[in-house]
């Protein structure tokens, strides 16, 4: 008899063995999938729309970005590096690919993921996308639209596994061809997802914001318009609208508390030199503004940044350059809280490993 009980518990813990395996290889969580490298630096591998997470719990850095569906992968993926001290860098190591039977095709990409820490748990956002799924497109647009918007996937770690929290459809509305969705928290505690409404639907880019669900599964109600990236004069100076050029694009949102409570968003666009990482601030320093458009931070072909504070309480901003693959690098440059805005304070090559400049 105790030999039958034995063997009925090692039969259920292999079923449960198993099972979490089956689970832990859905999400595509292996972190030896793609050979992890240590000591590298920024400059030694391909960043595209780069975010980083610094970790107090474990004083460690978390670089996510994108992963194609070609290669080891064989879907779309989230991948991060891990760094102590913003030079050297271990990865990567898979912490998402999109699984089969959601809305999103796992072989159609994945775009600008972020994580968010909120109320103790661990959240990615990531625009992805499926191109069989043709929306209607406004005889204005000379490009076909299709089926775009951010996920929201859930984990206990930084280091995942991620899994989806609405299977069924993006957060931001369905119709709406959308990207870069961000999480924003309001004094009041409401959060909500700040994205890009798309330039290929829209012809001129805009800011929208919808709110969500305390528990961050879905959104709620309608999106609130923000802006539109011909506001910026500096865009208005240089181009001008034209269903058959990408001009007045808007891209990566991403909000933030100066010292003194201005309500500022990062986001980038396009000058007659390519791409620009730029800020706006809110006059009313709340989601819905209106809102007032500064000067471009960093041009050059650089942008879709975000900023972090590093352990030592210094702000820093990452954004990649040039915009091409498969050359686009992750730079960082050092931030100053002005109380009225962020401006760069001066490059880390140092840091980054980018050639440095005479």
């Amino acid at each position: 008899m105790k030999c039958r009980r034995h063997l009925a518990a090692l039969i259920l813990i292999a079923l449960c063995s198993s099972s979490l395996d089956a689970q832990t290889n859905d999400a595509g969580f292996d972190p030896k999938m793609l050979n992890p490298k240590p000591g590298q630096r920024l400059s030694d591998f391909h960043v595209h729309d780069p975010f980083i997470v610094a970790h107090a719990p474990t004083r460690t850095y978390y670089l996510y970005t994108a992963q194609g569906a070609r290669g080891r992968l064989g879907r779309s993926g989230v991948v991060t590096y891990k760094s102590k001290d913003l030079r050297s860098w271990d990865g990567p190591y898979v912490v998402f690919t999109v699984p089969d039977g959601i809305w999103a095709n796992p072989r159609h990409g994945v775009w600008a993921p972020e994580v968010h820490e909120y109320k103790g748990k661990f959240y990615l956002f990531a625009t992805l996308h499926n191109n069989n799924a043709i929306l209607a497109t406004p005889p204005e647009v000379w490009r076909t639209n299709h089926l775009r918007g951010t996920i929201v996937a859930a984990a206990d770690s930084p280091e995942g596994p991620f899994r989806v929290l609405k299977p069924t459809g993006p957060h931001p509305p369905t119709n709406f061809m959308t990207l870069d969705g961000t999480l924003y928290v309001d004094p009041s505690g409401q959060p909500w997802m700040v994205y890009a409404h798309e330039w290929i639907q829209v012809i001129d880019g805009t800011m929208e914001a919808i709110r969500l669900k305390d528990d961050l599964s879905d959104s709620v109600g309608e999106p609130i318009h923000l802006f539109k990236a011909s506001d910026a004069p500096w865009i208005n100076a240089e181009r001008r609208p034209s269903t058959r050029q990408n001009n007045y694009v808007t891209d990566g949102p991403q909000l933030y508390r100066t010292k003194n409570g201005r309500l500022v968003m990062l986001w980038a666009s396009y000058n007659r030199e390519g791409y620009v990482e730029t800020i706006a601030r809110s006059k009313s320093d709340n989601l819905e503004g209106p809102w007032e458009q500064l000067d471009p931070l960093v041009g050059g072909d650089s942008g879709h940044g975000m900023m972090f504070r590093t352990f030592e309480g210094q702000w820093m901003l990452v954004l990649h350059h040039p915009f091409g693959r498969p050359t686009t690098r992750a730079h960082l440059y050092e931030m100053e809280d002005t109380g009225e805005t962020f401006r760069v304070v001066r490059p880390r090559p140092d840091l980054d490993g980018r050639p440095q400049q005479r």
